[in-house]
């Protein structure tokens, strides 16, 4: 049976990580909470729905990635799949079954959830947030041929390609690196377009003019790095 594991980096989240933990179908072996130096009950609350809850101190989307990650490296039996999604219940946890079934299926070792327009709730992506991807991904066409159109949270890897991605950034760019690694070393992936609503409470990253800029920021220093690397 496949063994499946999920990772969830959240701060602030005490409003939403429950309905995100609740939704995530059983077919999961563990869900793993990265408490990303919260200051409210995220912690508690996703400890009262069953999950494992770790705790980085570092504030950081890829730092709270890599805890969970350095976790699951010291467990005696390793998982298949890594499912890696947010925890502000703007993703629909339900959908975890369609992303990772390319996997399943033997076509691809990398999985993108696509939050297509056709799919998403109206004002759940801000103009800044949609501009980015867009950006990002015409970029990505351009340097390397890709075909991803978005760069979602919401994905699934199977854990050995995981691990040979290397993966190092602690911050913004930890999506867009994970993409252009899969790029570079030619692995096979594919996107799958997902649902996307309205997220209960503030972006941490595009519900803030630093987090905007910083974002674009890494997102773009990370494609330039490896279009001329």
């Amino acid at each position: 049976m496949t063994s499946i594991k999920v990772i969830i980096p959240a701060f602030n989240e005490e409003q939403s990580i429950g309905k995100v933990i609740q939704e995530i179908p059983q077919l999961v072996s563990e869900v793993i909470i990265v408490n990303n130096n919260s200051t409210d009950a995220t912690a508690k609350v996703a400890l009262e729905y069953g999950a494992t809850v770790l705790s980085e101190q570092r504030k950081g989307y890829g730092y709270a990635c890599l805890k969970g990650m350095d976790y699951i490296s010291k467990q005696e039996i390793k998982p298949d799949i890594i499912v890696f999604l947010d925890g502000d219940y703007s993703d629909y946890p339900e959908e975890l079954t369609k992303i990772i079934q390319p996997i399943l299926d033997g076509t691809a070792d990398f999985v993108v959830g696509a939050r297509v327009a056709a799919l998403r709730e109206e004002g759940s992506m801000t103009p800044q947030q949609i501009f980015g991807n867009k950006l990002a991904t015409v970029l990505m066409k351009l340097f390397f041929g890709s075909k991803f159109t978005d760069l979602g949270p919401f994905r699934a890897i199977k854990y050995d390609t995981l691990l040979a991605l290397k993966m190092q950034d602690k911050t913004y760019g930890w999506t867009v690196e994970m993409q252009l690694k899969v790029l570079k070393k030619k692995m096979a992936y594919a996107e799958i377009p997902v649902h996307y609503k309205n997220r209960i409470g503030v972006s941490k990253v595009s519900g803030t003019l630093k987090g905007t800029v910083m974002a674009g920021i890494k997102i773009i220093g990370w494609i330039f790095k490896y279009a001329f690397k």
